[in-house]
């Protein structure tokens, strides 16, 4: 039987930005994305025992906790002590997932005995975080993903719960379906429809009607209520390629003129075509994200005649999709979205025209992996630099393409 753990770092930007600035210390404060219409990013639990949570708006975060301070997200310092908290996660088992930002999986079976047993490990890694860096984390251990990332969620902040085999049925028994990972509020609503309210409740519904409903997804439904996942911890360097390259953008205002949304849209495609060339994938489908003011969302997606790494031609690609649509409403978030990839050759172009743009365009990257982005960058987007709300996305991971540049 495999032994996993869960680490889930506690209220993460908050917690960082609080020991980074001791004045902030004990106060309830929320990060927030760098633009004024960017929602709350995570509350310190000062902020979070007023109700402030994760999701909220300025304005209701207001009316929750008077005193509550903003914070600016500060994304390069976040992954940066991501980084450093992986790294170490590393010294205890050469197995070790990264969840998120904030949260990895690590498999200790092979490890127990080099540091006597898991709960020590668990208590090792607290320690040492919490001394490099000031800040708490919350730790699952249990047989399995599942149940590790369950038990993570028990006792907050600076918890450590431990689930043993004997133990899971009977505190499965009587758990809302909700807290198990992957059972969001959308499918839960679905489930209580059915009349299944608790993991004991869906792991005795029978199996063939969860099969009718949800296909290959009700018997992981059924497995998971009974505590079983065979899902396991896979490194990075382990992990599936990378399926596609993409970057969203909520935009300060809500446009409508085509003009404003094309400059958008070549930055986007500048910050999908740098991804993917630094990491020699091209990709021949792209896709496109528009997002509503109301919140209604649209993607569509086009193949391509050839494989494409350029920004330019992800950006023309992208104004093709955008031109079949008839844009009802003013548009909130622009996404842009590169796949169906493959991995390029070294190979230059064969004609002069294209020798040269690849040459330009290699140019302009170096500069920019140098100085930054955008420091050598499109004439239209001279205005238009920075102006989308930089938030991490939950796909980002210290390394390879999932290394997204933050600002």
């Amino acid at each position: 039987m495999k032994t996993i753990l869960h680490v889930d770092m506690n209220a993460f930007f908050a917690a960082v930005e609080q020991q980074s600035n001791p004045a902030l210390r004990g106060r309830p404060i929320a990060v927030t994305g760098s633009e004024q219409r960017s929602v709350i990013l995570t509350a310190s639990y000062e902020a979070r025992a007023f109700g402030v949570k994760t999701g909220m708006t300025r304005f209701e975060a207001f009316e929750r906790c008077r005193q509550l301070i903003l914070v600016p997200a500060n994304n390069r310092l976040y992954t940066h002590v991501s980084t450093e908290i992986m790294a170490l996660l590393k010294d205890y088992t050469p197995l070790v997932e990264i969840f998120s930002i904030d949260e990895a999986f690590l498999d200790l079976s092979g490890s127990l005995r080099l540091f006597s047993g898991a709960e020590r490990i668990a208590y090792l890694i607290k320690s040492r975080i919490k001394a490099r860096f000031g800040i708490s984390c919350s730790i699952g251990i249990a047989p399995n993903k599942l149940l590790a990332k369950l038990a993570s969620e028990q006792h907050k902040p600076d918890g450590l719960t431990v689930f043993r085999s004997t133990e899971i049925p009977g505190l499965l028994e009587n758990m809302p379906i909700q807290e198990l990972c992957g059972i969001g509020r959308r499918l839960g609503r679905q489930l209580q429809g059915l009349g299944i309210f608790t993991c004991g409740q869906l792991g005795r519904f029978p199996l063939a009607v969860l099969r009718k409903k949800y296909g290959v997804i009700g018997d992981q439904l059924h497995a998971m209520a009974r505590g079983i996942d065979r899902s396991p911890v896979v490194p990075e360097e382990s992990s599936a390629p990378i399926k596609s390259v993409g970057h969203s953008r909520t935009l300060r205002d809500d446009l409508a003129d085509r003009q404003a949304i094309c400059a958008f849209l070549l930055q986007l495609a500048e910050m999908v075509g740098r991804r993917a060339r630094r990491y020699q994938v091209s990709g021949r489908v792209v896709t496109l994200t528009v997002r509503y003011a109301d919140f209604t969302t649209l993607s569509r997606q086009q193949a391509q005649a050839d494989y494409l790494a350029g920004s330019e031609e992800i950006y023309r690609a992208s104004v093709q999709i955008l031109d079949s649509l008839a844009l009802e409403q003013p548009v909130r978030l622009l996404g842009v979205r590169l796949s169906d990839l493959r991995f390029k050759t070294g190979q230059l172009p064969l004609f002069p025209l294209e020798r040269r743009q690849y040459m330009l365009t290699e140019a302009r990257d170096c500069v920019n992996d140098r100085y930054g982005d955008f420091t050598v960058m499109f004439g239209s987007l001279l205005e238009q630099k920075g102006k989308g709300s930089h938030v991490i996305s939950p796909a980002w991971r210290p390394q390879g393409v999932r290394n997204v540049a933050v600002q």
